[in-house]
């Protein structure tokens, strides 16, 4: 092994100065960046979209698949960029790596900014270290880093500098898998169809994770004066109290415009809740957030199911149902293993909410 890894460190060096990339390294506040340029692209005419991937150094064998499996499925029609962000710098060894196995487009490789991984100011961090303690009975309820996650993916992932040249993401996560060609572009396909936001998978979260979540959601409704928004009731239990059904779009999968997130209703939605407390005394997961938002500031039509997209991420499956489209995209997948009409899912309710649109 060790052999293998002067291997690598000895390439990545002859890589970066003889092979047809060209790389630069530059600061914007706390977030240092490395971008490569394959020097070759046939993206005329392309949406301004990236593939955007928070990973670490240690994910890079998963990663390695998962792109592969995205470039063999979709990228290599269409040849998208890439955005890798860490909240620490990638190795040399980790940026040759990805940027061997990706053969076109602009690779973007950044760091978070410090600022936004890390506690707030107002958060007591030994009443949130006595809250993971008491929380290990549930995913990830004892982990500091997965909640420094979710609030980076609730409130600050849009503000990357690398983010601000696109209008969508595709959101893609180390060792998902996609069992489905998409002969289709999907950025084209939001943007000519005025869709907003895109999912594959839904499904109920812990309760025990977000407990005061919905009430200080509805608090804010009332602050705010927002009343009836078209989409409410893909959260709200119809009954006298008026209870969150614990549904949410499973974020690991997005594929949306970046305009949902940059504009002045969801930043006050995001400091409000942020202002609680909640991702670090409870545990609330950036999917809830995001489907709280597209649940108050969206309409029907912004909204798009993803269904023709076989699409894996532990424990749960999409497998296209349609014969014809599971021939046609040559899809891998079991269609007995769907998750989409499953007792544990939300989508058949997401899609009454729908309706047509």
């Amino acid at each position: 092994m060790a052999a293998i890894t002067s291997y690598w460190r000895l390439h990545v060096v002859v890589f970066l100065l003889l092979i047809p990339f060209y790389a630069s390294k530059y600061e914007t506040g706390d977030s240092k960046k490395t971008v490569l340029d394959s020097g070759y692209s046939d993206d005329a005419g392309n949406e301004r979209a990236t593939f955007l991937i928070l990973c670490r150094d240690e994910d890079v064998y998963e990663l390695l698949e998962t792109v592969q499996n995205l470039e063999d499925r979709f990228n290599s029609k269409y040849n998208y960029d890439y955005t890798f962000l860490n909240n620490v710098p990638f190795s040399k060894d980790f940026i040759y790596l990805l940027a061997s196995h990706i053969p076109s487009g602009t690779l973007n490789f950044g760091s978070v900014a410090e600022s936004h991984w890390q506690y707030p100011s107002f958060i007591n961090q030994t009443q949130a270290q006595i809250v993971r303690q008491n929380s290990a009975h549930f995913p990830y309820g004892d982990s500091e880093s997965y909640r420094h996650m979710c609030r980076y993916f609730s409130g600050f992932f849009y503000k990357h500098p690398f983010l601000q040249q696109y209008q969508y993401y595709w959101r893609v996560e180390p060792g998902v898998k996609f069992y489905c060609d998409v002969n289709y572009d999907v950025f084209k396909f939001m943007n000519s169809h005025g869709r907003k936001y895109g999912f594959v998978l839904s499904l109920f979260d812990y309760r025990d994770t977000l407990p005061t979540l919905w009430d200080h959601v509805k608090d804010f409704m009332v602050e705010k004066g927002i009343t009836n928004p078209p989409l409410i009731d893909l959260v709200k239990n119809n009954n006298v109290y008026e209870s969150y059904n614990l549904c949410h779009f499973w974020s690991n999968f997005e594929i949306a415009d970046l305009s949902i997130f940059r504009n002045e209703e969801y930043e006050e939605l995001f400091q409000y809740l942020d202002g609680k407390g909640g991702f670090y005394y409870e545990r609330w997961g950036d999917a809830p957030i995001h489907t709280m938002a597209m649940s108050l500031f969206l309409q029907k039509h912004d909204l798009h199911w993803f269904n023709d997209i076989g699409y894996y991420h532990a424990p749960y499956l999409q497998c296209p149902q349609e014969s014809a489209t599971f021939l046609k995209n040559r899809c891998s997948c079991n269609p007995d293993d769907d998750f989409s009409y499953d007792d544990l899912s939300c989508t058949s309710h997401f899609l009454d909410i729908m309706g047509n649109a």
